[in-house]
């Protein structure tokens, strides 16, 4: 049973703000904590998108160099320090995927055979050290938003994708994941 699964967290607290602060001051050592507490959760959220590893690691060494040379436009009014390390990596997985034209465009038969956007995908997130305050907040979307922001930031799916396999239209898609984000970022902070 899903419920039963232990739910793995770091052994100390990691303050993924200061570190970020860190690196925008130019301390190094601040972007290895940085990639020694959190390479082996980018490599598999940058491996869900591209679907192979080598251009996985590829995508989260750019990445690094991207968070090293933009820490200091994080702003922790807009969102959880963590968050924002992810979304880089996710982001520059997205563009490798579209720069390399390899953005392959699913058909019914694909769509039919993912897995069900739902617990499963809800408990891949809940092996986060943040888990029991995203638990907390994605309770409170509702169920349309929550399908749609699970299945693009722990599945991976494209806007395209999500719509396709919900049968909703791409702009409904869209608006509830930028609805839902907003809602999840005023949660959480």
């Amino acid at each position: 049973m899903a419920s039963e699964r232990a739910i793995v967290e770091p052994t100390t607290a990691f303050n993924h703000e200061s570190a970020l602060a860190a690196c925008a001051r130019g301390e190094r050592d601040a972007l290895r904590a940085i990639y020694e507490h959190e390479i082996k959760w980018l490599l598999g959220v940058a491996y869900r998108i591209v679907r192979r590893r080598e251009v996985a690691h590829d995508v989260v060494h750019d990445a690094f160099i991207q968070i090293w040379r933009k820490a200091h436009t994080y702003d922790p009014s807009r969102g959880n320090a963590r968050g924002w390390i992810y979304s880089v990596v996710r982001n520059r997985a997205l563009s490798v995927i579209r720069q390399s034209g390899r953005e392959t465009l699913v058909d019914g038969t694909v769509i039919e055979s993912l897995a069900e956007i739902d617990d499963d995908s809800l408990e891949k997130m809940m092996r986060t050290p943040d888990a029991t305050a995203l638990a907390r907040c994605l309770g409170q979307l509702d169920p349309p938003k929550r399908s749609c922001i699970v299945a693009a930031y722990v599945d991976g799916l494209s806007h395209q994708q999500i719509a396709a396999h919900l049968k909703t239209p791409l702009g409904t898609v869209k608006t509830r994941i930028q609805r839902a984000l907003v809602m999840l970022r005023d949660c959480m902070s």
